[in-house]
């Protein structure tokens, strides 16, 4: 083994260190229970969660902007990467899909990767994205990071990628070289929640009875304590059984454990667990439909809240990343997801803010209209 790792460094490779964060290129999260990240989408409101975020952050638009030499900005929309976001930035996959997988991904595993793709010229031509199961990260003599990619059908060799060549986002690191996911860190918290949800499925599945005890007034032989707990249970357990009468002889009688889901605070528990799991995102409640709390004014607020405290933070990861990854140095270009298309579901408070900036000589009414998608008015316009 020494040799080969002698070898290896020859060639700039060098073995992982045995640092927890490293941890965090496994598929499970660190839960006590092994829950995996695909596993804790099972949870409902960690799925709402990651779906809330990175379905809004996908239908945000995203503009490429070039700054001249006096710092104005002007939009390059024939800029490659402004015509993937048009486009699709690969046969198979639109803007908004490779947003929401990206960012879903960084949110449940702490990391999400993409390649680049270049032509001769170096233009950006395509992203594809890479589920970061199929990744294996190896840190070079450099100082460097390089990405193995599995191949997904398990035939062939795995790839190699450069720093240079990926897009990778990453959520709050240990080490600043690989993303550690949220669930990792609140693992108790989430095998909790998990826990809770695994109680009530088996209390379902028993017939939403509580268990009991038979007795019986003289002495029984294992076996027959082994029948009749058998016998009894096949009968009279599971939902397919509720309600079933109950008929006992020999002397046997059934006696209840007083025990409901209420006294054992079931229900308390799982819906503190949906405001745990939203408070590890960031998202308010009701977003994820959990109205236990709410009022009129919190929800009024609630979407600002999220675009402000949530999405904010994570469309400015994601434009430090693709300035970083994909434009050149000093290029003066950059991406900007546009937080103000997240009023497009309120008009009222659109429109206002637009009504405010033109009377303010912020804006022009032509102005106005670009930011809506609409043409200038015609000179000829007798409006005008």
């Amino acid at each position: 083994m020494r040799l080969i790792e002698t070898i290896a460094r020859w060639y700039g490779f060098e073995r992982r260190a045995a640092d927890p964060s490293w941890g965090a290129l496994s598929a499970g999260i660190g839960a006590p229970a092994a829950v995996t990240a695909r596993a804790a989408e099972n949870i409902s409101a960690v799925y709402a969660c990651t779906s809330a975020i990175s379905s809004a952050l996908a239908y945000i638009p995203a503009l490429v902007y070039r700054r001249d030499a006096q710092g104005n900005r002007i939009e390059a929309g024939n800029h490659p990467l402004a015509r993937l976001t048009r486009q699709g930035v690969n046969a198979q996959m639109t803007w908004p899909e490779f947003i929401e997988h990206l960012v879903a991904s960084t949110l449940l595993t702490g990391n999400g990767l993409a390649e680049i793709k270049t032509n001769q010229r170096g233009q950006v031509i395509g992203l594809e994205f890479i589920p970061w199961a199929r990744v294996s990260v190896e840190y070079l003599a450099s100082g460097r990071l390089a990405y193995d990619i599995a191949d997904p059908l398990g035939k062939g060799r795995a790839k190699r990628l450069l720093q240079g060549e990926v897009l990778h986002l990453r959520d709050r690191t240990d080490d600043g070289l690989i993303g550690r996911s949220r669930l990792s860190r609140a693992g108790e918290t989430v095998s909790g929640v998990a826990a809770a949800n695994t109680f009530a499925r088996g209390f379902l599945d028993r017939g939403g009875y509580p268990s009991g005890v038979l007795s019986y007034p003289g002495v029984m032989n294992a076996e027959t304590k082994a029948e009749i707990q058998r016998s009894f249970a096949a009968r009279h357990t599971g939902t397919q059984n509720v309600g079933r009468v109950l008929v006992l002889d020999n002397g046997l009688t059934w006696t209840t454990a007083a025990i409901s889901p209420e006294d054992a605070e079931l229900l308390e528990s799982r819906k503190f667990g949906i405001e745990e799991i939203c408070r590890l995102f960031q998202v308010p409640p009701p977003l994820v439909q959990d109205y236990s709390h709410n009022t009129f004014t919190n929800s009024e607020t609630a979407g600002r809240w999220f675009a402000q405290f949530t999405l904010a933070p994570w469309a400015r990861k994601l434009e430090a990343e693709f300035a970083r990854s994909v434009f050149p140095a000093n290029s003066g270009l950059e991406l900007e997801f546009d937080l103000s298309g997240f009023l497009r579901g309120d008009p009222k408070t659109r429109w206002d803010a637009h009504k405010i900036a033109i009377e303010t000589g912020v804006l022009d009414p032509d102005e106005v209209r670009h930011v809506e998608g609409w043409n200038p008015r015609a000179k000829s316009d007798p409006a005008l």
